[in-house]
């Protein structure tokens, strides 16, 4: 596609995405299964659907206003944009161990060439090396615990392995366990969970900054609808782990383990934050922490948890995008994104230092912002 034209690409997206937004606003609300039962619509992944349209269409509009993607064509970009939609809309809506890794793929093939794409910039290029390096081993890590479970069970449908599971006896509990955390390895991966989150830092700041931003909030969004999608129905069979008490596997420490890395995350995440002078690394070790936060619900997996978890990300979705806008903003102005670049910001850009002053504060928790 033509340089000059390539733009264009981003409004056909936008609006594409838009329609889709309306289709799937309008679809009927009871759950219907697609593709020999592989993925399912229900509200839940509805839910997480318009969450990852808004966010590439936030993300679209501010891209076609980028200074760094000006010197190269556009129209690639939004489309690999459109092509991992696709793989989250799949990942939100898979109930089957193949479509949950073939979707992870999808995504994380589109994310790795999005990351690398400014292919000019030497910290761009070893941005998606590294992602690459580090997709690939816990891709390799989570295949072999989703092998594990089919070996375990005979079957890659949710519904089947968790019937399969609950009738195993203890004796299994030790291999059920260890598949559970392979399994684990590959979620803790896509939601920069400790101590999975080592690329993340190094790819958010060589990476395009609008990816970046689109990077911490939609794939990261798309892996918890499948993380909780998949603790709730393999392990409880869909009811909000509710019925877990019931079952065998109530014996197995996945609360204590999914606690543990909560907190792990959360600290982690906060104290090396402090420590950071670019402001793109902050905001890295920011997104981990906050995974943090939103995995600290899902140990107790009520109906409630998920909820919490639901609502945090519409907030996190808002705060983190506005965040990273704001640096966009600036870099498009100074070209910089080191903490000395942002000196005399409110004398300089008054309104735009009170909106990041109002957007830190909301992703630090203070009252009266939404964090």
């Amino acid at each position: 596609i033509d340089k000059s034209n390539s733009g264009k690409v981003g409004w056909v997206l936008i609006t594409g995405l838009v329609a889709v937004a309306g289709a799937i606003w309008m679809q009927e609300t009871r759950t219907t299964t697609l593709f020999t039962d592989a993925i399912v619509l229900d509200p839940f992944s509805t839910f997480f659907k318009l969450i990852v349209i808004l966010a590439t269409i936030l993300v679209s509009i501010v891209s076609l206003q980028s200074g760094e993607l000006d010197k190269y064509r556009k129209g690639e970009y939004f489309s690999l944009l459109g092509i991992v939609v696709f793989g989250l809309f799949l990942m939100v809506s898979a109930v089957d161990l193949i479509m949950v890794y073939l979707s992870i793929e999808i995504v994380s093939i589109m994310s790795f060439v999005l990351a690398g794409y400014l292919k000019q910039n030497t910290r761009s290029n070893e941005a998606a090396l590294k992602y690459v390096v580090y997709g690939a081993f816990s891709s390799g890590i989570m295949l072999f615990g989703l092998s594990y479970i089919y070996g375990l069970t005979g079957s890659t449908n949710y519904f089947q392995i968790q019937q399969s599971l609950a009738s195993m006896g203890s004796e299994s509990h030790t291999a059920i366990l260890m598949a559970l955390i392979m399994v684990l390895a590959g979620f803790g991966y896509k939601i920069s969970a400790v101590p999975f989150h080592f690329w993340t830092p190094d790819v958010y700041e060589g990476a395009p900054t609008t990816i970046t931003a689109y990077l911490s909030v939609a794939p990261k969004a798309g892996a918890f609808a499948m993380m909780i999608r998949f603790f709730n129905q393999v392990l409880a069979d869909g009811g909000a782990m509710d019925g877990l008490n019931s079952s065998s596997l109530a014996t197995l420490p996945w609360a204590d383990i999914l606690s543990i890395l909560a907190v792990i995350t959360m600290t982690l995440g906060n104290v090396v934050a402090i420590q950071q002078d670019n402001i793109k690394r902050m905001l890295a070790y920011s997104s981990v922490a906050h995974a943090g936060y939103m995995l600290l619900a899902m140990p107790v997996m009520s109906g409630e948890s998920i909820y919490a978890i639901m609502v945090y990300l519409v907030m996190y979705l808002f705060m983190n995008l506005g965040a990273f806008f704001v640096v966009i903003t600036i870099k498009n102005k100074t070209g910089g994104e080191t903490f000395d670049d942002y000196k005399g910001l409110g004398w300089e850009m008054p309104l735009i230092g009170v909106v990041m002053t109002v957007f830190m504060m909301s992703l630090t928790g203070l009252p009266p912002t939404a964090g």
